[in-house]
């Protein structure tokens, strides 16, 4: 069920403007899929769905450009990144931070103590402020925003 599901996923994101869960939510729903909320976001989550802009100027979920390195979701999406004490704060493009999130939680970072995501910002969790200046390089040295 749930592949079948996924698939229909990618057929309405191709197929129609969605630019936010409750819409993929009604589709979904339209093609006699019965879901909540929290099933539709996790959908997302596990098929690395994305918002991009489209020709209208809308945000709209997309499969990310699986062309560009691995890296390059994060690339596209993050702005800026800093730390106060033991919290790092990223700033995304609007709509972005949490598939942002996501990708970072994907990650495995073993200092990360939790993550909470947004609209455009991300609170990341270190145990310390030492720990967060690292986390911050570590990350800054993943996207490249140093160069």
């Amino acid at each position: 069920m749930k592949a079948r599901r996924h698939n229909e996923i990618l057929k309405i994101i191709e197929n129609y403007n969605v630019d936010t869960q409750e819409t993929l939510q009604k589709h979904l729903e339209d093609k006699g899929f019965n879901v909540t909320q929290a099933t539709v976001s996790r959908d997302i989550k596990e098929l690395q769905l994305v918002k991009r802009m489209a020709e209208d100027g809308i945000y709209k979920y997309v499969l990310p450009d699986t062309n560009k390195p691995k890296r390059g979701i994060l690339v596209d999406m993050i702005l800026t990144i800093d730390h106060a004490m033991n919290i790092v704060v990223v700033k995304c493009h609007t709509g972005m931070a949490q598939a942002a999130c996501a990708k970072i939680d994907s990650m495995n970072f073993s200092e990360i103590v939790g993550t909470l995501a947004g609209d455009d910002t991300i609170f990341i969790l270190l145990k310390n402020e030492n720990e967060a200046i690292n986390f911050v390089n570590k990350l800054k040295e993943i996207i490249n925003l140093n160069n």
